[in-house]
């Protein structure tokens, strides 16, 4: 496996940002970083991106806190001064809600709900026009599976949501990278990243569907690539070819 170079690794980046209009001059963009391996690429790539695009943007890096388990952010803080970009911890209950309060069976969707509430309310506080969100070319073929075997339609995230209640753009400039890729990333560059907390990571359906496209994809490895290629043919939820 050939590892991304940094260079490479933004080109991607630079290409979904500029297929699907992501970022524009003047934007202010709050990245969700969560510590995992996405969220710090995203935030290596988006940093590095910024010192040459064509359109000035600026950069405010948000971790949220679930209010369970050890989750130490001085790592990300590091990191953030390095690259200087701005970061904010936002502490929020959610854990204790969904687990706690609530005691949800399957909590997964009522957390994910939760974290996009606040993160989107952080990045109108430190007045930012647009979410990033780490989402690689992986989550976006899961995606595609759970909602297909589990809800019974076809539909996945889009590269560009516009959130018309709160008037912020959602973006995903890591569509163009594959997991393998940011797992490389991670080790060559030797980038730290904080254990998930939560007690339900490893144990979710997406998990499920990840493990059946490791196994169909070790008897034939183009099996990402052709629902990629459906997806964008089909014109779903805003891809394109």
């Amino acid at each position: 496996m050939v590892t991304l170079e940094i260079e490479r690794l933004t080109g991607l980046v630079r290409s979904a940002v500029q297929d699907y209009d992501m970022i524009n001059d003047g934007d202010r963009v709050a990245i969700g970083v969560s510590g995992g391996k996405d969220s710090m690429v995203l935030l290596t790539a988006l940093a590095k991106l910024r010192s040459y695009f064509p359109f000035k943007f600026e950069l405010e890096a948000v971790t949220l806190t679930l209010g369970i388990g050890e989750f130490d952010t001085a790592p990300i803080k590091l990191y953030c001064e390095a690259l200087g970009v701005p970061y904010t911890v936002e502490e929020t209950q959610i854990g204790k809600i969904v687990f706690e309060v609530r005691k949800e069976e399957n909590p997964c969707s009522m957390c994910a709900n939760l974290r996009r509430g606040a993160l989107n309310n952080a990045a109108l506080r430190l007045g930012c026009n647009k979410v990033a969100l780490a989402h690689s070319c992986d989550d976006l073929i899961e995606t595609f599976l759970l909602s297909t075997l589990f809800e019974g339609r076809l539909h996945t995230f889009s590269p560009v949501t516009h959130l018309k209640r709160t008037d912020l753009d959602l973006i995903r400039p890591l569509s163009y990278v594959w997991e393998k890729d940011i797992k490389g990333f991670i080790n060559k560059y030797k980038i730290s990243t904080i254990p998930n907390p939560c007690t339900e990571a490893g144990h979710s359906s997406r998990k499920i569907v990840a493990d059946i496209l490791a196994a169909l994809a070790k008897e034939n490895r183009k099996v990402k690539y052709n629902i990629l290629g459906a997806i964008k043919r089909a014109g779903l939820d805003g891809w394109r070819e």
